[in-house]
């Protein structure tokens, strides 16, 4: 499954669809993305693809800004295990315009979440 779309509920909880529970079952990040939309990691995507690309020179700005941006609001959950729900945060949702109704589009090893 490469995209989906959902309405969120009135808690902010989005379900993930069946497919993809086991991909998150160790949990999720959620951050800012690069412009207008979200980015949700599962957690081992997370520890061993973006900390470790996030590390680097301490006084290189241009990794300096990219750990801003990812980690400014970052959040992180694990699915209920009963429905496969996550919430999102309204500072979030804030930030990528996103209403009611997303969009999700893997984009690699992560998800692009967007208002639809």
């Amino acid at each position: 499954m490469d995209y989906f779309e959902r309405k969120l509920d009135d808690k902010r909880r989005l379900t993930i669809p069946t497919e993809l529970r086991e991909e998150l079952a160790s949990g999720v990040v959620i951050t800012r993305g690069f412009g207008s939309y979200l980015h949700l990691y599962s957690l081992n995507v997370w520890n061993e693809q973006v900390e470790p690309a996030l590390m680097g020179s301490i006084l290189d700005e241009e990794v300096a800004d990219l750990n801003v941006k990812f980690r400014m609001g970052k959040t992180s959950a694990e699915l209920d295990q009963k429905q496969g729900r996550i919430t999102l945060e309204q500072h979030l949702l804030e930030w990528a315009n996103i209403d009611r109704t997303i969009v999700a589009v893997r984009a690699g090893a992560y998800w692009r979440i967007s208002a639809l």
